[in-house]
């Protein structure tokens, strides 16, 4: 197969030449005018569901997973880590066996990149908590992480956990040995806390910004997060879950290469407004897309989507095309250890495709064409820009 575009990362105008992988990388000269971006498939480390289908229910039908990954194709998304959060130990185990029963049967599976453990090891305190149940809340378990590991067929490759809690430098240490990436997020932590889990190997910060208390003392587990440069952070950019000074801020302080764009999208993202249920809590949809537990004013995860998140980081931030799509791409296959897909458009690399175009006066994005390990998963029309190679 072929296909044409500018691509992102040098402005040129390139025919991608490819199979499952980039075979070759060629400039072209350009026509008169091209609207169209080629960039590498977009990667989302934090997606509890999407389009009517909870990841987090043991019950989920492979079917239905399927058609929310199709529905995710739409938006520009290759490559995604299915996020558990806190349940009882069943429902979290159930969870993860559904999810790898369905990546290994499903044709979309593929895309179902690695699995995020988003508790239940976080902090039981309200705010820090977020919408997590508080009474499955608990300490961290190797025995517990080897049992979903299990469950999950080996897929668990990143563990969302609080470092308050006094098992968890050994527990962090002990995953990363493990080949896990360990983030912290959920948290109350103390500084010392917080330094002694990056000193284990904590190299994230999920969510930055939210699952926090409403009011912080001068000194927290924020700017603490924020000031070491060796952790990167995920940022939910959907213009609710943060104020556009602080987002700002918190990117000028991780730079670009530390930072990455997550959805934490839950079920009702891509439904139409109402109320939802999410494992045992209840939540509503909201007009201006907000997903709050049901009658409070607690976000529940987003209903936000990757090509969105893209856009509103331009627009709040200020950042260009270009390096708001590093924050899709390379900066969350580094942190989340994705293989073949840290270089972008390069030869070697996973034919994992987005053609689109983008709107410099409105800063939109339109996705054009996905394409997963060299296959077209999605097409707003027929592809005619993508060619049989000969």
């Amino acid at each position: 197969m072929k296909c044409n575009g500018i691509n992102i990362a040098t402005g040129e105008l390139v025919e991608v030449s490819f199979d499952s992988l980039i075979t070759a990388v060629d400039p072209l000269l350009p026509p008169a005018s091209v609207a169209e971006f080629l960039s590498p498939g977009w990667i989302d480390l934090q997606v509890n569901g999407f389009a009517g289908v909870d990841y987090n229910s043991p019950s989920a039908p492979a079917a239905a997973i399927g058609h929310s990954i199709r529905e995710m194709f739409r938006t520009g998304v290759t490559r995604f880590f299915p996020t558990v959060i806190t349940a009882s130990p069943d429902d979290m185990a159930g969870a993860l066996r559904n999810l790898a029963a369905a990546k290994e049967t499903i044709p979309e599976g593929a895309a179902m990149e690695a699995f995020h453990l988003e508790g239940p090891y976080i902090s039981p305190e309200d705010g820090p908590r977020g919408a997590h149940p508080a009474r499955w809340t608990r300490p961290p378990s190797l025995d517990e992480f080897h049992r979903f590991q299990d469950a999950a067929r080996g897929h668990i490759r990143l563990v969302t956990l609080s470092p308050e809690w006094p098992e968890a430098p050994r527990f962090i240490e002990a995953v990363v040995r493990e080949g896990v990436a360990a983030s912290i997020g959920h948290t109350k932590a103390t500084a010392d806390q917080i330094a002694a889990a990056v000193d284990a190997g904590a190299t994230l910060s999920t969510h930055l910004g939210n699952g926090a208390h409403a009011v912080l003392p001068r000194r927290n587990y924020i700017w603490d997060q924020l000031a070491d440069d060796r952790l990167a952070a995920s940022f939910i950019v959907d213009g609710i879950h943060l104020s556009q000074p602080f987002l700002k801020v918190a990117l000028r302080a991780k730079g670009l290469e530390r930072s990455i764009l997550v959805t934490d999208a839950v079920m009702p993202a891509g439904c139409d407004p109402g109320r939802y249920r999410l494992g045992e809590v209840d939540v509503e949809l909201h007009e201006d897309g907000s997903v709050r537990l049901l009658g409070g004013t607690r976000l529940a995860g987003s209903a936000l989507h990757m090509d969105r998140a893209i856009q509103n980081v331009i627009q709040l931030a200020g950042l260009n095309l270009r390096d708001a799509i590093a924050l899709a791409t390379r900066n969350p296959a580094r942190v989340g250890r994705i293989p073949n897909r840290q270089r972008g458009l390069a030869t070697g690399e996973r034919a994992d495709l987005v053609r689109f175009r983008y709107d410099h006066q409105t800063k939109a994005i339109e996705v054009l064409e996905t394409y997963l390990n060299g296959r077209l998963v999605y097409a707003a029309r027929p592809a005619s820009s993508a060619t049989p190679s000969r």
